[in-house]
């Protein structure tokens, strides 16, 4: 059944149209329409949400899956999203729920405590506000934050930070982690291929990291062609440091063709090498491969002594350097990042969840 939760970022237009205030797409919507990501809707003159309490499934994930490679390492974090989005890639690796316009893509309902009621009866660490863009699904997000908060379970937002400033300010005012799709530092890239905007997300990353306590880690998709040239990754790397600082992680993932990319090919591993690589020669301290098997290059490493610090394979992890408080055994060197003493051993594993009434 479809639910009509009230919402408040929104205003009248004219007698025949209200304006979304959410994100920066600003959809004017007429009475019994939807906007752009198809779950705010015009119904009797105000803005609703029509997902609530409704997801196209759960799971529990290894964390590093997010992926956060510096947040409660080898912990289970339990997965969740809704339907659609409020951006337009085309190369969405999750379209078929991003992009679903169908109400029956949501299978699944629950409840905020439902929700915290059963991470925590599965011994998850954290709960991930994932598969779409939390962003859409604001209400919902803050409110299974707030019951999670009760039992000592935190919030990881993956997202692609597409949001206007106020409700980003009540967004994060509950959630500890977040790890951010910069999908590349070029506005034409943004417009042609997401149909949003770069700016935007600049700075949601610059009020993340500088005006909350959110642990935030940093994800670009190379495709082949559109943002992998040495130039780009130069000044997305450089712009990082220099407005973030070096200890934000970048996460630098492969390409593989689907949703309306399907000519294109998928992202040689020698490009995220160089990606990591560009990085690391700009002053990041922790950059990583993704989608690819790469131990060495998955892995963390002090950026003080360059010794091994937490040993990755896929989602698995192996050696394991820090002490009590997170840092570097070998030269004493903190790790940044939300270190427990001894790491998760949650592995690779993925569970699908289904909820009990």
């Amino acid at each position: 059944m479809k639910t009509h939760f009230p919402t408040k970022y929104w205003h009248n237009v004219d007698d025949k149209r209200i304006q979304c205030d959410l994100c920066p797409r600003y959809c004017r919507i007429k009475e019994g329409k939807q906007g752009f990501c198809y779950v705010r809707e015009n119904h009797r003159g105000a803005v609703v949400l029509n997902t609530y309490g409704r997801s196209s499934g759960f799971c529990i994930d290894p964390i590093e899956k997010k992926p956060l490679n510096h947040f409660l390492p080898g912990t289970p974090v339990f997965s969740f999203g809704t339907a659609g989005c409020n951006l337009a890639c085309k190369f969405c690796q999750n379209w078929d729920i991003s992009k679903s316009r169908e109400m029956d893509t949501l299978a699944d309902e629950a409840s905020p405590e439902m929700i915290a009621q059963t991470a925590r009866r599965l011994g998850c660490r954290s709960v991930a506000y994932t598969y779409n863009d939390p962003v859409i699904f604001h209400e919902y997000a803050i409110d299974v934050a707030k019951a999670c908060a009760e039992y000592d379970i935190k919030s990881v937002a993956v997202t692609a930070g597409y949001v206007c400033a106020e409700p980003r300010t009540e967004f994060y005012r509950y959630m500890h982690a977040a790890n951010v799709d910069l999908k590349s530092f070029n506005e034409t890239f943004y417009h042609k291929l997401t149909g949003a905007h770069l700016e935007p997300v600049l700075e949601t990353l610059k009020y993340l990291r500088h005006e909350t306590g959110v642990w935030v880690e940093i994800t670009t998709l190379l495709i082949p062609g559109e943002n992998d040239s040495d130039q780009e990754l130069n000044d997305l790397s450089q712009w990082v440091v220099d407005n973030l600082g070096p200890e934000v992680p970048l996460h630098f993932t492969a390409f593989h063709p689907d949703w309306k990319m399907r000519d294109y090919p998928p992202t040689p591993h020698a490009t995220l090498s160089r990606a990591r690589r560009i990085a690391i020669d700009n002053g990041v301290h922790y950059a990583y491969v993704g989608n690819v098997h790469d131990s060495r290059e998955s892995s963390t490493w002090c950026h003080h002594c360059g010794k091994l610090l937490i040993q990755r394979d896929w989602y698995e992890l192996g050696e394991w350097h820090l002490d009590d408080h997170g840092c570097c055994v070998h030269c004493g060197s903190r790790l940044a990042g939300l270190f427990d003493s001894n790491p998760g051993v949650w592995g690779s594993r993925r569970q699908a969840v289904r909820m009990n009434y």
